[in-house]
């Protein structure tokens, strides 16, 4: 399924918007949800644990959530929130911008992310595109005082390891181990991104005090929502020499650069 650019950020049978944090420790520093208009707390849940999905989720695939009702017939769901963040109570009138909780990870879900649905006169609306056909590279009316920009993938973290790290330890953000000490038995340098294309190249460079130290490319074989990639090159003296070094992650797409990001340590 196509998202409202006709890019490939949406799947089938989804009812809304996703906003990802890059990493549970963005979760744990905590990240509030807003209310996205004036309205009223039509109902509420907290308590449900961020764990993600579990056999106790069925019924509770929204995890923690609050329902508002707006003027005109429209309502928002925030759904996934972190347990414990709920700061609103049913019935409660709230402006623009109230704090309602926070994202987490609660419910059917993978990632901490916030699922927005946006409904009027119960039906599911888009709020980035209001018109009845979208077409490809035109906006069309939405709900947004400012829209988000739109990225079709992107680069989320990077970092330096001594080995290639867990993806368990990427997604929580914890498998940055900069800086690194001269006797590392290895110098790796890795990228965490989303929205991956097939055909899109995944570059990875580390340049030190003496020149080029590692550079690999990689090519997507299909598409893929998240995914990391790393390369490195072991110790092959006693230490890496002394000095300042640069990790660059560069994702090409149909020829141009797409996204970058770079890293910088020192090894004293």
């Amino acid at each position: 399924m196509s998202d409202y650019q006709c890019g490939g950020l949406g799947y089938d049978g989804h009812k809304g918007t996703d906003f990802a944090l890059p990493s549970l420790a963005d979760m744990e520093r905590g990240v509030n949800v807003l209310a996205a208009a004036p309205g009223v707390v039509r109902g509420m849940r907290d308590g449900v644990p961020d764990i993600g999905p579990t056999d106790a989720t069925a019924g509770q695939e929204c995890g923690n959530g609050v329902v508002l009702r707006h003027e005109g017939g429209w309502e928002t769901q925030y759904c996934h929130m972190k347990s414990g963040s709920a700061s609103v109570k049913t019935g409660q009138r709230v402006d623009a911008g109230a704090i309602l909780g926070q994202v987490g990870l609660s419910g059917k879900t993978q990632f901490p992310h916030l699922h927005l649905s946006v409904r009027h006169n119960g039906k599911v609306t888009d709020p980035f595109d209001l018109s009845a056909i979208s077409a490809c590279g035109e906006s069309g009316e939405t709900l947004w005082q400012d829209a988000p920009d739109y990225l079709a993938g992107g680069l989320l973290q990077s970092g330096f390891s001594t080995t290639v790290p867990e993806y368990d330890t990427v997604k929580a953000g914890t498998a940055d181990q900069s800086p690194l000490a001269a006797t590392a038995p290895a110098l790796v340098f890795w990228a965490y991104a989303y929205g991956g294309q097939k055909g899109d190249i995944v570059a990875l460079t580390i340049d030190g005090p003496d020149g080029r130290v590692v550079d690999h490319k990689t090519t997507l074989s299909k598409d893929q929502a998240q995914f990391f990639r790393a390369a490195g090159k072991r110790l092959k003296t006693a230490e890496w020499p002394n000095g300042d070094y640069l990790g660059v992650a560069t994702l090409t797409r149909n020829g141009a650069e797409y996204a970058r990001f770079e890293q910088a340590m020192t090894i004293r």
